[in-house]
């Protein structure tokens, strides 16, 4: 899923440019918006039952109409959180007005947010949606474990497969209890070189038989130490093809893809392939 957060002043327009970019990228995949309150909105759109609930102690509350439409609120929502539920399920996710998320992102009237500016301008109407939307278009996707594995899951031979297997890197902290902790590592990637290696590792180990689809994806950046860093998901016809593709998968990205790997622990800071 690729994510665009949107920011600015409230005279700036950032909500026309949300829904100018819901409207055009819904023509290439299925969008979802997520909108930053500074207050507790008024979410409860058929009565006040789920207030009710809130009140009583639920810390979430769902509302499901006739028609598949529903409604929520609750106490506590990260915006990574709501960005993972909708990976699996959206092919674009725009954010308005999150300005301390790491996110790539449109910056409107002088406004200045933490992720990286894709692109500046005074008001809404002065951005250059075809050049925004191919800039995005490059950006890593924000993905999930429970999102390949839904991208796998649609393969047209899925009703042949019988078993998903799956591996999750995560960032260790200690190699052993005596060591210094690593607060996070920081990956950058060969351009276009990295992305060829995993298309071509992915091809290779879909032409295996009784394998029938792969997804692959390593997050680049700043990952800390406990999160989520790379993932392999094959589905197959048998468990033992899928086992052993994924230990392979695995052991190939880490050795063919070129992916620089900055430690930084609480006292130091190196590059990897430099010890």
């Amino acid at each position: 899923m690729q994510v665009l957060g949107v920011v600015g002043p409230s005279d700036s327009g950032k909500t026309t440019l949300v829904e100018r970019l819901a409207t055009r990228l819904a023509d290439r995949g299925r969008v979802a918006t997520v909108k930053h309150c500074s207050h507790d909105p008024d979410l409860d759109t058929e009565g006040k039952d789920t207030a009710r609930h809130r009140a009583a102690g639920a810390d979430a509350t769902y509302g499901l109409t006739d028609d598949a439409g529903w409604f929520a609120t609750g106490a506590d929502r990260s915006l990574e959180a709501t960005l993972d539920d909708l990976a699996p399920d959206y092919d674009y996710a725009v954010v308005e007005g999150y300005t301390d998320a790491y996110l790539p992102q449109v910056e409107l009237g002088g406004r200045e947010g933490a992720g990286t500016v894709l692109q500046r301008a005074e008001r809404a109407a002065d951005v250059d949606l075809e050049a925004l939307i191919a800039t995005l278009e490059a950006t890593d996707p924000h993905e999930t474990l429970e999102a390949l594995v839904a991208r796998v899951e649609r393969s047209a031979d899925a009703d042949r497969a019988g078993a998903i297997a799956t591996f999750t890197g995560r960032v260790r902290a200690k190699d052993s209890p005596d060591d210094e902790r690593t607060e996070y590592l920081e990956f950058e990637r060969y351009d276009g070189l990295a992305e060829e290696r995993i298309d071509a590792l992915q091809a290779d180990l879909e032409a295996r038989e009784d394998v029938f689809a792969v997804a692959l994806h390593h997050r680049t950046g700043i990952i800390e130490a406990g999160e989520h860093v790379v993932f392999v998901v094959v589905l197959a016809g048998h468990r033992e093809s899928a086992f052993r593709a994924v230990e392979n998968g695995i052991d190939r990205l880490k050795a063919e893809v070129p992916l620089f790997k900055k430690e930084v622990t609480v006292s130091e800071e190196f590059w990897r392939h430099e010890r």
